[in-house]
């Protein structure tokens, strides 16, 4: 509870938006959020299309990392099993898109599930390394096993209809995408209202202690993995649902580093924080392009590097925060309420 905020029943205390200036903030952004598709253009919407499927990826891994201390670079292929367990049911098998796309995701959270039975006894680093190694063996597998994937090949995936409507377009998606991303958020929220979510907390801030308080350690890492996996698996349907294509370059080892890359930026063990750094990491390269277009003028050569401009930004804004920030956006973003709340007064 936030100093200085009293709350005379329970009911008010447990209210996911405690106070006047939050349910402010939230009618405001919905308003935004509804108007947004009918006044912005094509690049616009497709940006927040990204944007949308990137915080639903990052919630999962913020679930896993930041929640429950589990550090994990399987994120891209992870991903990759939920696009290609939607585009093969829907491609090849006839299935209806948001059929596949939930079988998709129970898929990616038994896979995940699997993935995770080291946890119980690596941390750490060692962790980290048994999840790049997931990373690797999905992307093996997908590469090579043609019969199922179609290896290196791309997968074709239909468009999504809905009672006739094509649902893969960029106006369309915009609403598919933004309410699952509303969906993701309430039930990621309400779960660490739960036993479940305490549980999480308790192995992220001290494993010995919860495990002494008879939290089952493997039971509740396992299903952190498949909980995280779950979303996961959802962000990489929505992937192949949105892009028609699926093919093994969209989840590489890259983007288990950019997703990580998110929830350290945006704030570890906070579902605005994965709002924030997903927004950040995704709009970062588009704004980046659009400055040295903006300059072309001036330095003709600036197309040519941009990309290692972007790479270079990537890496320099990890660093700036994990040196000046460690706890993200989020945290400045708290600072900022705190000091409108408290003006005059410093403390």
């Amino acid at each position: 509870m936030q100093s200085g905020i009293f709350h005379t029943s329970y009911e008010k205390d447990m209210a996911l938006r405690r106070t006047h200036a939050q349910k402010i903030r939230l009618v405001i952004l919905i308003v935004l959020g509804l108007v947004f598709p009918f006044i912005a253009n094509r690049y616009y919407l497709t940006l927040a299309n990204q944007v949308g499927i990137a915080i639903i990826g990052a919630i999962g891994l913020n679930i896993l990392v930041g929640y429950t201390g589990q550090i994990s670079l399987g994120q891209g292929g992870f991903m990759a099993v939920g696009a290609y367990t939607a585009g093969i049911l829907t491609a090849r098998l006839g299935m209806p898109w948001w059929a596949s796309t939930i079988v998709a995701c129970i898929v990616t959270a038994m896979i995940g599930t699997i993935f995770g039975i080291p946890s119980l006894r690596l941390k750490g680093l060692y962790l980290a390394i048994a999840t790049l190694a997931a990373q690797e063996i999905i992307l093996w597998i997908v590469t090579h096993w043609k019969t199922l994937t179609g290896g290196v090949e791309a997968l074709v995936v239909p468009d999504p209809m809905l009672f006739g409507i094509r649902m893969n377009n960029d106006f369309n998606f915009y609403w598919l995408v933004w309410g699952l991303v509303v969906v993701v958020t309430i039930l990621t929220v309400n779960l660490f209202r739960t036993r479940f979510g305490r549980a999480f907390i308790a192995i992220r801030d001290q494993d010995i202690a919860a495990s002494v308080m008879g939290v089952d350690l493997f039971k509740y890492k396992l299903l952190a993995f498949a909980i995280s996996s779950f979303w996961v698996g959802l962000a990489g349907a929505l992937i192949a649902h949105y892009r028609n294509i699926v093919t093994w370059e969209r989840f590489t080892i890259d983007v288990s580093v950019l997703y990580l890359a998110m929830i350290i930026i945006g704030g570890l063990g906070s579902v605005t924080g994965s709002y924030l750094g997903a927004a950040f990491m995704m709009l970062l390269p588009a704004v980046l392009t659009n400055i040295g277009r903006a300059v072309k003028g001036f330095f003709p050569a600036i197309d040519s590097i941009i990309p290692f401009i972007q790479q270079a930004t990537f890496g320099l804004v990890i660093i700036l925060f994990l040196v000046f920030e460690p706890e993200g956006l989020n945290k400045i973003w708290k600072d900022i309420k705190d000091y409108f709340r408290l003006w005059p007064f410093s403390y």
